[in-house]
């Protein structure tokens, strides 16, 4: 079965060795994907807007690899404050209120950025017609 690979070109892809997502056969799985943009925080401290920027990037990195936000059946979400959960789930919502993936949201210590609020993570699954 083929691996395919997909950068966004992330400083961290090559120093810690990673790709934004790999598809392999009709499984498509997306790394930790957070709010940066080249050297930018996009949504500053805001953690909805965070959020919805994340989303955006793990969906380009889908359709990159033949997918859609559609497709996706796991989503796992890491937080640096707990209490903004109502935000954080209101954007994660407003994408997948009716595609209803599993999820997972768990508080953590810190992100690799000082000013990132929220890290998610996707896994979709194609298909059989792709």
């Amino acid at each position: 079965m083929e691996k395919q690979l997909i950068s966004s070109g992330a400083v961290w892809e090559n120093i810690v060795g990673y790709s934004r997502a790999v598809r392999v056969g009709n499984i498509i799985n997306v790394a930790g994907t957070t709010a940066v943009n080249g050297e930018e925080i996009i949504g500053g401290n805001n953690a909805y807007e965070q959020t919805k920027f994340i989303l955006t990037k793990i969906e380009k990195a889908l359709q990159e690899a033949g997918g859609n936000l559609t497709d996706v059946v796991r989503t796992r979400m890491f937080v640096t404050d707990i209490t903004l959960w109502e935000e954080i789930g209101r954007a994660h919502g407003e994408v997948f209120s009716v595609i209803k993936p599993v999820t997972t949201m768990v508080e953590v210590k810190a992100l690799i950025q000082p000013g990132l609020l929220v890290e998610i993570e996707a896994t979709a699954i194609l298909s059989a017609s792709y």
